[in-house]
């Protein structure tokens, strides 16, 4: 099952306890995952199609517990490998459907839709809440965490679209709008704003296991960052290392080691007796102890001293 999958599994399980929020919920899944058909006999009857069966179950629920209408179900079963099947919730009573769509502000007449969203669907911040869940499963879908941060929700109609943005927005949301093979995407990027939006429409248990994966990527990539700023210093410790000790050996073949000045001899011999230590641990093991910036000096002077016998 999808990360999406499971969200919208969870959340059909949620049934409003009052009408208005099971209108609402059912408002929302009706205008992005319902269709008004024409039968053969020229009555119209309303229809939902998903390949959930939780979602098709919600559908059937908030149906009958708001205004006590029955519907059908079919299940449509797919032939090729690895095809879940779909299903079809019906309403064919054309009177029932009428008055669905005019009571939910979808239409005026039960033919010509309304873009807009009443305010009575919309009325209290529970029917909000609804109303995004019932859009949610309807055409919604996220990005399992592992692989990135992407919520979306998929319209036909712009000016729905744009409603739903300033929805979104009286929750301290951001989201935006992209065109999509002529459709209206309005989406969330940040990992943060889809945890809340999680939280808005419910879905607790997925909203737990979005923010441990998170948390458990963040920590990753942290410990990733750590290793490679290691292993990119010792890399340079390393080089630097190889770079004295070469000095070393060129300013021994022209005129010996023992022939430097004290305090040169000594970090020389040390650095090429010890050529994996770090210049602090070179400083600690010289007599007296020098610090990392007297130990740098002179190992600076032994590489100009080399470079003298390198041009000749």
């Amino acid at each position: 099952m999808s990360f999406s999958s499971a969200i919208k599994t969870e959340i059909a399980r949620i049934i409003p306890e009052k009408d208005h929020c099971k209108k609402s919920e059912l408002s929302g899944l009706i205008r992005v995952g319902g269709a008004i058909m024409i039968g053969a006999s020229m009555q119209l009857h309303l229809e939902m199609k998903t390949e959930n069966a939780a979602v098709a179950r919600k559908f059937l629920t908030l149906a009958k517990g708001a205004y006590g209408i029955e519907t059908e179900i079919q299940v449509l079963r797919k032939n090729r490998l690895k095809k879940n099947n779909s299903y079809r919730v019906k309403i064919t009573d054309e009177k029932s459907v009428r008055m669905i769509l005019i009571d939910l502000g979808i239409s005026d007449d039960g033919f010509f839709l309304h873009a807009g969203v009443s305010d009575e669907i919309l009325n209290n911040v529970c029917c909000k809440r609804a109303f995004i869940r019932g859009l949610f499963l309807g055409s919604g879908s996220v990005t399992d965490p592992d692989y990135g941060y992407h919520l979306e929700i998929i319209f036909e109609n712009e000016e729905l679209a744009k409603i739903v943005v300033d929805l979104l927005e009286t929750f301290e949301l951001k989201p935006k709008i992209s065109l999509r093979k002529n459709y209206y995407i309005v989406y969330l990027k940040e990992s943060e704003q889809i945890v809340t939006f999680l939280s808005i429409i419910e879905a607790h248990n997925a909203l737990f296991s979005y923010e441990n994966t998170r948390i458990q990527k963040g920590m990753r990539n942290q410990v990733n960052r750590l290793v490679n700023c290691e292993t990119a210093n010792l890399n340079k410790s390393i080089d630097a290392a190889f770079r004295q000790i070469h000095n070393i050996e060129i300013i021994d073949r022209h005129i010996g080691i023992d022939n430097l000045p004290d305090n040169l001899r000594d970090v020389a011999r040390l650095r090429i007796e010890n050529p994996d230590i770090s210049i602090k641990e070179l400083g600690e093991m010289l007599n007296p102890q020098v610090g990392k910036s007297g130990v740098s000096h002179r190992l600076r002077k032994l590489e100009t001293i080399a470079k003298t016998y390198r041009k000749k």
